[in-house]
């Protein structure tokens, strides 16, 4: 029963297979035998698996049982496998259908079949390969596809499979189809993909038929082509091996070299065209190393330098051909290095190339063909230095000479560019990777660096699309390496030229926006981060070659215009780069420790500047920056075994590089970060690193940044307050905050100077003033600042004034031999008159200059005395400038200047309002009656009752004691005339007094007597001489009257000289008389005499003053319109007397207004003048109009037009006002006189005179026609 069964079956197995044979191989077809055990292959269920087409009325899928119970065991796998098989054999036909979707999809099942079985594919492929022989030839391209992905992908392969399937790669890689290239590069690709599993028998088989001394078929040189392109293919073992065959297969290929058939074969090969311009074939590429390897074993030089002319000789155009030419000249030079650099060198001094290089004109044809040539005999050098290896070290200058050539004197454009960039790097490289380059020097490296430069130079500002800044920089890196050095200039210029190119990018985001239209734009991100980082290696690798503080001094100063930028993505690189290059020398401990780190002043305030940034992220990156910065400024100062945060690169040659690290970590800022960094550092500065430091936040001062200038000022106020007072030479810091002072422009950036300037002169005044007076001669508005801002505080306002005191009394005698006018003394004398000068006018020195306002008035007194000494007068007349230049004043006229503004800015304007009403300065002009002045000077702080009596009293008395006879005599002089101050007997007794003046008798210079002596005739001691002299006023009036003129003055000077004497005491009763008399002259004819007796009308006035008050009061009322008609007296003397005298008529009235009616008199000038003059007159009348009006009216009668028309202008304004008056007072013959006058005035030069007259007749008219 069960034999029956199994007969069955078998029958209606072999029916099914031989309805359904036309899908199952050859192998797979039943006979009507038995299977043997050993004939069965292992079950697999490819069921459910993807890509296997489930079968359609082939096989019913059923359970198990059910299964079991139709079929045996054996038959059931053998079906499932046959049935596999035949769905294999179906799909691999299906390739070869015309629907590509269809295609991609079976590919994709054959694929994964081959994953699960492998072996049951791979001989369905062999048998439809075998079965089928006429194949379309696409058909078959599609099945080497499926083949060679599945043999790649494979773990491993039977060898009896590799052999065959290499048998069937070799039949198909010379067939001719119509797909030409395509299909032969496929069934090529099977026997690489054949080198993963069987390399030794593909490659014994590749050697086989390439020495068979015929040239290789195109498909060979592919597959050869291929295994030197694609490192995946053979592994590191295997590929080494693999060069060691192509060097021993080109030396058995030499002789074929002598061969012209196989030579040409080889020459047609490399020069026929490539099917894409873009991409090189891999056979194309292959030739140029085989021919390099085959002319490198070659031992006739005269075949090696043929077949190199010959090479040279082919077209250029093609970038993959300039390649190829060179890499074939880089092989053959590893051992005809001479050969090579001959053939290289004669070709480019001769032919076509000579004829580019010097801009002849060239054929269309040639042009292509030749056009690239320097580019190729770049890249030939190129690959000289990469294949010589150590013995091109000889010829690297000679290398580099001719690179350099090329590159300067063909025409530019992107071939070059990036030729001369390939041919360098590989130039570098080779020499870096060399031990023994440090025994060499290369003198031709700053040309290179300087060609570089160029290319950099030309890379456009606002876009970055290429990799030629980071190629250039890396470059740079490299040369930095070798000997000799760069030279400081073109290391500078390299930083230079490096920063520009990479800080003033615009930002990411606009470069992405300027590549986003490219057809296949670049990664800008990573490459602007490539860029940063080849930028970084640069700073690294300049360091490392010179790891010295100064170096690092002298990479970060080229960053300080970058750091200092408007432009916060400018700024914000530059500290990042700043960051990265101290945390390489933080983490690698590379400086030099016994090297003292010199400018870290400099660094620290560069750094600091941008701590408070408004940009967070550059304030975080300085804030690190300055960590690392302290870091190693420590380690240095220390000189011990760095702590752990340093480690030595040289030691651990695994140290991660910066590039790759993680993100930076972010410290918190600290509120006020450039303070605290001061503080941490400034505590372990030397002097000099503190005036450099100094130095920097000047210099940051004058940046355009207002941050920048609030941090500068912040840091330099921390410097001068929290370390000041440790602070030693001071005469350098001075000079350095007042050189910075003066550079400076913005308000605000000045004021931090200054601040800086007063916080210092809290703990070192002395010093500054010695150092800032050499500022003050001449004193600029700067140096003005300066000395304000120094007396901001008033104890040390009170010092400086003090110490310029003390300086000013510094004077060198002129008779000594060691005196010149170079003499520092005598210059700091000057700069401290210039100094007491202008500090005056200051604010912040007012009250000092009221505490010390004796020394200050002797002092200067005396200076002026020691001028006249050294004949420093002021230029004569002939020699003055122009009044729109200015004029550098003499310091005669600064020191005379200097006792005016004391007098007049401390409050003493009524001294000062004596001296200058009577023209007292003028005294000072002369030597001869320098004493006058003085005593003029001390008369008016007697008559004005100056609060500083008592002071100057005691100071001049203290001077007396001095040696300088100079201040004696001014002190003398001071003295004698303080003699009719009441202060005089309040503070002495008469006795100490008298000793005083005797002290003066008996001393060696002859004025100091003088003077003494005419003290000795002052009545205070003698009360009698008074009455004495009171007693003869009555006699010397008759001398009024004498007809000499001369007589005359002298009786009333005479009588002048009594009065003073008399000035405690008073004239008495002969007041009134003296004033009648007085009067009477005021018109008279004489010049001098009227001067006179206004003059003496005035000191009778001031002698009167406090005492009879009544008795005098009507006579100067009378005397008031006379000296008003008198200012403008055609006799300028008569004129400065009557300004005096009516200023002393006011002081005695007590009037109001008095400083203002001063300075009326003594500068202003025209008809505002008088009319405040007339106003003055008219509000202190005290109902003496009428006698005022009768005086006016009297005038207008003079014969003197100056009188007759101040009288006229005197009415003129009381019409005004008075209208009524003036025609009650004036008769017909006064109003006629008034009339004609003003016809007069209508025609006076002066247009404000004539518009006066002309509206003033008109107001008189309608007053006229009003009063009648």
């Amino acid at each position: 029963m069960e034999e029956r069964k199994e007969k069955m079956l078998r029958d209606h197995l072999g029916d099914y297979c031989r309805r359904f044979s036309f899908l199952i191989p050859s192998k797979w077809r039943i006979s009507n035998s038995k299977p043997t055990k050993s004939s069965q292959p292992v079950y697999k269920n490819y069921s459910c698996g993807e890509g296997m087409v489930k079968p359609t009325g082939i096989f019913l899928k059923k359970n198990k049982s059910t299964q079991a119970a139709l079929f045996p065991q054996t038959y059931k796998v053998f079906m499932e496998e046959a049935y596999n098989a035949g769905i294999c054999f179906k799909l691999l036909r299906e390739l070869g259908s015309s629907d590509v979707p269809r295609v991609k999809i079976v590919t994709k099942k054959l694929s994964n079949m081959a994953k699960l079985e492998q072996a049951m594919v791979l001989e369905t492929i062999h048998d439809f390969f075998g079965d089928n022989t006429e194949l379309a030839a696409k058909h078959r391209y599609r099945i080497f596809q499926v083949l060679e992905n599945i043999i790649f992908e494979a773990t491993q392969i039977q060898d009896d499979w590799g052999e065959r399937f290499l048998l069937l790669a070799l039949d198909n890689m010379t067939v001719e189809t119509e797909l030409e290239d395509i299909y032969q590069d496929a069934a090529s690709n099977v026997l690489l993909a054949m080198c993963k599993h069987s390399w030794p028998l593909v490659a014994s088989k590749i050697e086989e038929d390439f020495l068979n001394g015929i040239f290789p078929h195109r498909s060979l040189l592919y597959v050869m082509g291929v295994l030197c392109i694609n490192d995946q293919l053979l592994t590191p073992t295997q590929r080494a091996c693999w060069q060691e065959q192509l060097i021993q297969m080109g030396a058995r290929s030499v002789q074929f070299l002598a061969e012209d058939e196989w030579a040409k074969a080889l020459m047609f090969a490399i020069t026929k065209p490539d099917r894409t311009y873009l991409e090189q074939s891999p056979e194309k590429t292959f030739l140029f190393i085989y021919y390099g390897m085959i002319l490198r074993a070659a031992n006739n030089s005269a075949m090696v330098r043929k077949h190199l002319k010959l090479l040279l000789e082919t077209s250029h155009h093609f970038a993959k051909q300039r390649e190829g030419i060179a890499l074939t000249i880089g092989l053959t030079a590893e051992r005809h290095l001479d050969d090579a650099w001959a053939v290289l060198d004669q070709f480019g001094r001769t032919g076509h190339l000579k004829r580019t290089l010097n801009n002849y004109s060239l054929k269309e044809e040639e042009d292509t063909k030749w056009k690239w040539a320097s580019s190729t005999i770049l890249l030939s050098y190129g690959q000289m230095a990469a294949k010589a290896k150590e013995n091109i070290f000889p010829w690297v200058d000679n290398i580099s000479s001719r690179m350099v050539f090329f590159f300067r004197n063909s025409n530019w454009d992107d071939t070059l560019k990036q030729s001369f960039l390939e041919a360098t790097l590989m130039l570098v490289g080779a020499i870096s990777r060399n031990e023994g380059a440090h025994s060499y020097e290369f003198t031709q490296v700053p040309e290179l660096v300087d060609c570089l430069m160029v290319l950099i130079k030309k890379e456009p500002q606002d876009t970055l699309c290429t990799t030629t800044r980071q190629q250039v920089m890396r470059i740079v890196s490299g040369l930095c390496k070798l000997r000799p050095h760069l030279d400081s200039k073109r290391k500078s210029k390299v930083l230079f030229t490096c920063f520009q190119s990479v800080y003033k990018l615009p930002l990411v985001e606009t470069l992405e926006k300027h590549t986003c239209l490219l057809a296949d734009p670049p990664d800008i991100q990573k490459l602007y981060m490539d860029t940063m980082n080849a930028l970084d290696e640069l700073l690294q690798s300049l360091i490392s070659e010179n790891p010295k503080s100064e170096e690092l001094h002298y990479l970060l100063g080229h960053m300080y215009t970058w750091l200092s930028s408007e432009k916060v993505h400018e700024r914000q690189r530059a500290v990042r780069s700043c960051m990265v290059l101290l945390k390489f020398l933080a983490q690698n401990a590379c400086l030099d420790p016994s090297e003292e780190f010199g400018r870290i002043g400099h660094v620290v305030g560069m750094l600091g500047m941008l701590c408070q940034d408004p940009d967070k992220d550059i304030q975080q990156l300085m804030l690190e920056a300055v960590t690392y910065l302290h870091q190693i400024f420590l380690y240095q100062k220390a000189g011990v075994e760095a702590p752990v945060l340093f480690r030595n690169f040289r030691e651990n040659e695994d140290v991660q590089s910066l590039s790759d690290m993680g993100p930076i970590p972010m410290p918190e800022a600290p509120l006020n970060a450039s303070s605290h960094i001061i503080k941490a550092f400034v505590k372990h500065f030397s002097l000099p690193q503190m005036k450099d430091l100094i130095s920097t936040v000047l210099d940051c001062l004058k940046s355009t940044l207002d941050f920048q200038i609030e941090t500068a000022g912040e840091m330099l106020t921390v410097i001068l307050e929290d370390f000041g007072p440790r602070m030693d030479s001071i005469a350098d810091i001075a000079r350095i905050l007042y050189g910075h002072l003066t550079a400076i422009e913005t308000v605000l950036a000045k004021k931090k100077v200054l601040k800086g300037i007063a916080l210092l002169s809290r703990f070192h005044t002395q010093e500054l003033v010695e150092s800032f007076l050499e500022y003050s001669l001449p004193l600029e508005r700067d140096a003005i600042n300066l000395w304000r801002a120094m007396g901001s505080e008033k104890m040390i306002a009170a010092r400086i004034l003090h110490l310029l005191l003390n300086k000013l009394q510094e004077r060198p005698i002129p008779g000594d031999n060691n005196w010149s006018k170079d003499n520092i003394n005598y210059l700091d004398s000057l700069a401290a008159m210039n100094t007491l000068y202008e500090i005056q006018f200051s604010r912040e020195y007012k009250e000092a200059v009221q505490n010390w306002y004796p020394q200050l008035l002797l002092g200067l007194l005396t200076q002026l005395h020691y001028i006249f000494e050294l004949s420093l007068l002021e230029p004569s007349k002939e020699n003055e400038k122009s009044q729109e230049e200015e004029e550098m004043p003499s310091p005669r006229s600064t020191s005379l200047d200097s006792v005016k503004s004391l007098l007049y800015t401390s409050g003493h304007w009524k001294d000062f309002a004596h001296l200058e009403l009577q023209g007292a300065w003028d005294l000072f002009s002369n030597f001869s009656t320098y004493h006058q002045g003085v005593t003029l000077i001390a008369r008016a702080m007697v008559q004005n009752s100056c609060s500083q009596v008592k002071g100057v009293l005691f100071q001049a008395i203290s001077n007396m004691d001095t040696k300088p006879e100079r201040d004696k005599k001014v002190a003398s002089l001071i003295f004698t005339e303080f003699l009719n101050s009441p202060v005089m007997l309040e503070e002495f007794p008469k006795q100490a007094i008298l000793s005083y003046l005797h002290q003066g008798l008996a001393d060696p210079n002859p004025s100091i007597r003088v003077i003494s002596l005419q003290g000795l005739k002052n009545v205070i001691f003698d009360t009698e001489k008074g009455n004495l002299l009171r007693s003869q006023l009555p006699a010397f009036l008759e001398g009024f009257y004498h007809d000499n003129e001369q007589v005359v003055m002298r009786v009333m000077s005479t009588v002048s000289d009594v009065l003073y004497c008399l000035s405690q005491q008073g004239a008495g009763l002969h007041c009134q008389e003296i004033a009648l008399n007085l009067r009477s002259f005021f018109d008279d004819e004489r010049n001098k005499i009227r001067a006179s007796a206004i003059n003496l009308f005035g000191d009778l006035v001031t002698t009167m003053a406090g005492k009879d008050y009544y008795t005098l009061k009507p006579h100067v009322h009378q005397a008031l319109v006379p000296l008003l008609m008198h200012l403008k007296d055609k006799c300028p003397q008569v004129v400065m007397k009557s300004k005096f005298t009516f200023y002393r008529c006011a002081v005695f009235l007590n009037w109001k207004l008095r400083h203002t009616l001063f300075c009326t008199l003594a500068w202003e000038e025209g008809l505002s003048a008088r009319h405040f003059l007339w106003s003055c007159l008219m509000e202190n009348s005290n109902g003496e109009f009428q006698i005022y009006l009768t005086q006016a009216l009297k005038y207008l009668h003079s014969h003197l037009r100056n009188l007759k028309t101040s009288a006229a202008l005197f009415i003129g304004y009381t019409i005004c006002y008075y209208p009524k008056a003036i025609f009650q007072k004036a008769n017909e013959a006064d109003m006629a006189l008034f009339y004609s006058t003003f016809e007069e005035l209508k025609k006076d030069p002066e247009q404000a005179i004539r518009d006066f007259a002309k509206r003033h007749s008109i107001f008189l008219e309608e007053a006229s026609k009003t009063v009648h």
